[in-house]
């Protein structure tokens, strides 16, 4: 491990969150000798941001608990044109009003992560401040902006990045607008520079060409040094890219999924995920997470469970976290039923059990429900259902419906 001689470029190292810097020795000596600004960059394509998202997330709250001053982007006027890189399709342009409400819901993630400080405006020299890239690239004149920033940049080298080559190679479409998107990132990174002094831009790797663009830019615009640090690409143990779930995308907000889905993501991750995610996601001490990975066998379980209420304290709240790991322990120990599981009202002559699974989310079609029952997959309250015709009537006022032994809801009497 790169010995680091500032606090800042020490904790993004030993929790994991370094990738690439571009010029690791000048951010070290600025970060031991001043309060750097850095800033990640979100656009606001959805109402919330998925886990795939956290660890940029969490590149600002370590830049804080390191002494440092971060500011989240939010890409009200980038979210317009839409971001290529890792896409093989053109996104679906949006208005202006739902980029806005999508800009209000995201914020109360990072109101949870960051500290803006007692008037929520960033006021103190290490208070966080959330800006929107709108307030400037809208006031852009499209031939002003062409002639002052343009000639910075040439066609050739463009094509070369990973985020419009691979859609070339692929021949999927890569539309004209789409293509300035790379200019305007490196133009925020030089807005915020002169406006917020802000000197660092963190962002996942795949977000590295476009970082130095912007170091690029300002250096020959403005002769300004700044600097970039990436994340590694996360992919679970098996490969997959994190985000996503075998039901879709695991959202941080909870109008976007429950709670106890949230935390049932963490208890469920691959044993050898445990110690990466605990550092890359928690604030745990390295040497309790050092003590909890080294768990074998079925006590690995207790560690996932350590990670499941540490994320979800940080991204919910500790009240979500007790409530889901509570609702986790009534459903799996003696036939109990938790609060925060999915739930289905039931009708007095009951409800057919492929019905039950497509209604509480269990299965996405009726042969996949079948698939499930024939494969011995599906429960009411711990006992098989094997007959796919099976009516399930609800002779209490709930019972419990199981998906193989991690799923389980509620039917509830209407």
């Amino acid at each position: 491990m790169t010995q680091f001689k500032s606090d800042l470029l020490r904790l993004l190292s030993e929790r994991g969150h370094i990738h690439q810097l571009t010029d690791g020795h000048g951010l070290d000596t600025l970060a031991t000798t001043s309060i750097v600004t850095a800033y990640t960059g979100f656009d606001a394509t959805a109402s919330s941001l998925h886990i795939g998202n956290l660890a940029s997330v969490m590149l600002l709250r370590r830049l804080q608990q390191a002494g440092h001053k971060p500011i989240a982007l939010m890409g009200g006027g980038t979210t317009k044109i839409g971001d290529p890189s890792g896409k093989d399709e053109t996104r679906k342009l949006l208005t202006t009003e739902l980029i806005n409400a999508n800009i209000t819901s995201i914020a109360q993630v990072f109101h949870r992560l960051l500290d803006f400080g007692a008037d929520t405006n960033g006021g103190g020299p290490t208070d966080a401040i959330m800006v929107n890239n709108d307030d400037w690239l809208s006031e852009l004149g499209y031939i002003d902006l062409l002639r002052s920033v343009g000639p910075h940049f040439t066609v050739n080298r463009m094509l070369a990045f990973d985020s419009v080559k691979t859609r070339l190679d692929r021949e999927q479409p890569l539309t004209f607008l789409e293509f300035n998107y790379m200019i305007l990132q490196a133009y925020d990174f030089r807005e915020l520079a002169l406006r917020h002094g802000c000197r660092l831009q963190l962002g996942g790797s795949d977000q590295w060409g476009n970082i130095v663009n912007g170091i690029e830019l300002t250096r020959r615009m403005n002769a300004i040094e700044l600097y970039g640090a990436t994340t590694p690409l996360l992919t679970t143990a098996d490969g997959a890219k994190m985000g996503k779930s075998v039901n879709g995308a695991v959202w941080l907000n909870e109008d976007s999924l429950p709670g106890y889905d949230f935390w049932q993501y963490w208890r469920n991750v691959d044993d050898r995920d445990v110690g990466r995610f605990l550092r890359l996601f928690t604030d745990l001490p390295i040497d309790e997470i050092a003590r909890l990975e080294a768990l074998a066998g079925s006590e690995i379980n207790a560690a996932k469970v350590v990670l499941a209420n540490e994320v979800t304290a940080l991204v919910r709240g500790p009240d979500a976290a007790l409530a889901a790991q509570s609702t986790a322990a009534a459903a799996f120990a003696g036939g109990g039923i938790g609060q925060d599981l999915p739930t289905a009202d039931v009708g007095p002559d009951g409800i057919g059990v492929i019905d039950a699974l497509i209604t509480l989310g269990f299965a996405a079609s009726r042969g996949e429900a079948k698939r499930l029952v024939a494969g011995g997959g599906a429960r009411v309250d711990g006992a098989a259902i094997s007959d796919e015709n099976h009516v399930i009537v609800l002779t209490g006022g709930e019972a419990r419906l199981s998906s193989g032994k991690k799923k389980h809801g509620i039917l509830r009497r209407a």
